[in-house]
Parts: structure tokens; C-alpha cells; sequence
């Protein structure tokens, strides 16, 4: 079972970033689920949501305590919450930033997981690019399937086209695209 934490903060679609794999992995013929944690926050508290992918069924209900991969949506939460608590020795690591990991201070992150297993993508500006708006979702999610492998690009773009509409679900699919291409070392033109 491959198992995912998204951190975020109220408002910025943590929960649908989990949803959207979730399906990516239901259309790949996988078995998966998706799930937040948060009470009453206002919008911009920390969120966490939860998706796991599994080839098998999936009977666990439990929050993701120990984590394949973990995405971070806002690096302002690196100082709030312990994003990286249970991490996986071999894990996976995806922050929504422009700048490096040694210039977040992360360098030991990047140096504790196996080569290329951490990368920072510049997310919300391929959103506000693409969307006009910043959401960074869909970047970050095919920025995801590029860095795990876990889902494929397809797949992502299928359960953003399945989502949204218009104007909107274009831009998503670019966006998507955009932070694969990013990630796996490709162009990522406007």
C-alpha cells in the first residue's frame, strides 16, 4: 500500500488534491481512498488529508501516521507543523516553493531520502500561470506523478477533466502537465 499526506492550510484544496489522486488511482484500476483531518478551522488553519493506493482492497480508516510520500502545499508550514514526522526511510517528498530545499533549510531531508525522492516545484506560479488563480493542485499532483510514479500523468489529467469544467479544466490540465514536465527534467512552457 502506497500512503499520502498532504499538508496544506484551510482553502487551498488539500482535500481535493487527495480526492483527485484518489481517483487518478481508481481509473489506473488501483483500489484507493481519501480523507481529511480538521474540525471547525477557519480558512488558512493547517489541514491534513490522507490518500492511500493499494492493488488490493483497502480496509484501513485510520489517519496515515507513517507516510510513503508527503506533499506540502504551503512552505509557511514547515514551522508549524512536523510535516515530515513518519516519513518513510525510502519516502517521497513534494513542497510547493520556488526555492531549493537547502534554501528552505531541508537540506537533510534531500540528503536522507534516496536520490531524487525530494523536490520543490514552483506550484502556485504554474497556477497562476495556467488558471490565473493560485491554486496549485494540479501541479503539484502531476508533479507527484512524475517524482513516484505511483500514478501516471493520464491519469491525473483524467480525474482533473473529470472535476472541472471550462476555462478551468484546461487551465488544471496545464497545470498538471506543467509540473510533471518540471519534474521530469522537461520544458514546462506556458
Amino acid at each position: 500500500m502506497f500512503q499520502v499526506r498532504f499538508h496544506g492550510r484551510g482553502g487551498q484544496g488539500a482535500v481535493t488534491a487527495a480526492e483527485l489522486l484518489s481517483v487518478a488511482a481508481f481509473l489506473e484500476g488501483k483500489h484507493a481512498q481519501a480523507f481529511p483531518s480538521f474540525g471547525p478551522e477557519r480558512s488558512g488553519a493547517p489541514v491534513t488529508a490522507f490518500c492511500r493506493i493499494d492493488e488490493r482492497p483497502i480496509r484501513l480508516h485510520e489517519p496515515i501516521v507513517e507516510s510513503d510520500a508527503i506533499v506540502v502545499q504551503d512552505a509557511s508550514l514547515l514551522h508549524v507543523v512536523e510535516v515530515f514526522q513518519g516519513l518513510e526511510p525510502d519516502g517521497f517528498v513534494l513542497l510547493n516553493s520556488p526555492q531549493s530545499l537547502e534554501a528552505l533549510g531541508l537540506a537533510e531531508i534531500e540528503h536522507r531520502l534516496p536520490h531524487d525522492h525530494a523536490r520543490t516545484v514552483a506550484a502556485t506560479e504554474l497556477a497562476r500561470v495556467h488558471l490565473g488563480r493560485p491554486l496549485a493542485n494540479a501541479a503539484l499532483l502531476g508533479a507527484f506523478a512524475a517524482l513516484t510514479a505511483v500514478v501516471g500523468i493520464e491519469a491525473i489529467v483524467a480525474a482533473v477533466t473529470a472535476r472541472f469544467d471550462g476555462a478551468s479544466r484546461e487551465g488544471n490540465v496545464n497545470a498538471a502537465r506543467a509540473g510533471f514536465a518540471i519534474v521530469r527534467g522537461g520544458s514546462a512552457s506556458c
